[in-house]
């Protein structure tokens, strides 16, 4: 009987997850905030509370976040991401200073401690790749100027993770200064090791799990995948960070043939993640934290804006691009939320779900809107502070009489000679060798002159 039911429940989920997917790519924008809307009704204090499918639920969860971040290690090398580390750091700063402090300075605001002020910090500093990525190929902006800026920035913010997570991990935990420096250290050992494999043995690790077989490929990159995630969480490091260094190892046809199988495993388990974490929402506790997370997404949408225009100046990038940047980089999601959902399994503050929640919905539903109107309202705007250049002289009608007509032609005339003295009458000069003779030269060819 509880098997009947579990399965009646987890077939209801993915069916309903995927009719949500259907209207989301209808209307062309991220399935995310459906996901935990689906949570939010099916959840605790929901319309229909599922207990059956829970601890699968769970399970799934944590499996779409090793395949998130599995997924977003295989679309950079290690190399690349050494070569960001040198060039882009500074931008990496101030996205940091920008993003992660206003998160910080909130948490402290509402009383909720240290430890809630480094949770909140990281839920208002993180940029969703997996949205970004989607909305950047939906506008057809991948071959444009400021696209490496932006990758840039989504790179060493996933590095930071690297160190973020265990730095979290600890202080959920409640563990001392040193067992939390220990851990730290282990961690950035575990990530410059993997790095360091992945330089110099990343031709060698591809080749070893590479197969002609999909079968194969598929049970070995997730089983490797799965065990490294475990080690490294046995090791006080995210599963999560365990998951994105395995991605950055592997590379060449290995990466495109991993990539194929597991996108739609990394969907499924995915959304399965969103649904979970709104399980774990009661609806009835969005509503009190619904204004600090509106003002709180407000304030960090305009500096994440000022981040990718920043970076992107120092780029060389155009103003356009600049602004096209910015307004790219607003969308928070998949990151915030795992963030958040460490917080929430720890129980450190109760209202800290609800406002992550509440603070994706609104930036995962605005960052697609500020990708693609922040440039036409910037350039709307600048244009408008701009002072318009002198009206052109009216243009007279076909039907006017040809008195008319040559009186408003000398008018124009004498109106170009009063305004120029320079351009236009130098212009005049070298075409007729004189005034003069540009004159008549144009009442030799003029009908109205000649009538």
């Amino acid at each position: 009987m509880h098997s009947a039911v579990f399965l009646i429940e987890f077939g209801a989920i993915i069916l309903g997850l995927g009719l949500l997917g259907r209207l989301a790519g209808r209307f062309k924008f991220s399935p995310i905030p459906l996901y935990l809307l689906a949570g939010l009704a099916f959840g605790t204090g929901g319309l229909l509370p599922m207990g059956a499918s829970e601890e699968f639920v769970a399970i799934g969860a944590e499996i779409g976040v090793i395949l998130l971040l599995l997924m977003l290690g295989l679309e950079y090398t290690a190399t690349d991401l050494v070569s960001n580390l040198k060039t882009q750091y500074p931008a990496g700063l101030v996205d940091f200073g920008l993003n992660a402090v206003p998160g910080a300075i909130a948490a402290l605001l509402m009383g909720w401690g240290p430890v809630a002020a480094v949770v909140l910090a990281g839920v208002t500093w993180i940029s969703s790749s997996g949205v970004i990525a989607k909305v950047m190929g939906d506008l057809g902006r991948v071959g444009n100027r400021e696209t490496p800026v932006i990758l840039s920035i989504l790179v060493l913010e996933d590095l930071a993770m690297a160190v973020y997570l265990p730095i979290v991990t600890a202080l959920l935990a409640g563990v001392g200064f040193a067992a939390g420096s220990a851990t730290l250290g282990i961690a950035l050992g575990v990530a410059g090791a993997v790095l360091f494999v992945a330089v110099r043995f990343g031709r060698h690790i591809s080749r070893f799990v590479s197969s002609d077989d999909p079968e194969k490929l598929l049970l070995v990159v997730l089983g490797l995948t799965l065990l490294v995630a475990g080690i490294a969480q046995q090791l006080q490091v995210s599963a999560a960070v365990g998951a994105f260094l395995v991605g950055i190892a592997l590379s060449g046809e290995v990466a495109e043939g991993t990539h194929t199988l597991l996108s739609p495993l990394r969907d499924l388990f995915a959304a399965v993640f969103f649904v979970f974490f709104g399980l774990h929402t009661d609806p009835a506790s969005i509503p009190p934290v619904l204004l600090p997370a509106l003002a709180l997404a407000l304030v960090t949408a305009g500096t994440k804006i000022a981040t990718g225009y920043w970076a992107a100046k120092r780029a060389g990038v155009g103003v356009k691009g600049r602004w096209r940047a910015g307004g790219t980089l607003v969308a928070r999601g998949e990151f915030s939320i795992v963030i958040a959902g460490l917080a929430v399994s720890a129980g450190i503050e109760p209202a800290l779900g609800p406002l992550a929640t509440a603070y994706v919905l609104i930036l995962v539903v605005v960052g697609p809107l500020t990708a693609r109107y922040t440039e036409p309202l910037a350039t709307w705007i600048t244009a408008r502070r701009t002072p318009s250049d002198p009206p052109l002289p009216a243009v007279p009608s076909p039907s006017a009489s040809p008195e008319a007509l040559a009186e408003d032609r000398a008018g124009s005339r004498a109106q170009v000679q009063g305004q120029t003295h320079g351009q236009a009458h130098g212009q005049l000069q070298g075409q007729a060798h004189g005034q003069e003779q540009a004159q008549e030269q144009e009442q030799d060819q003029d009908p109205v002159g000649r009538a």
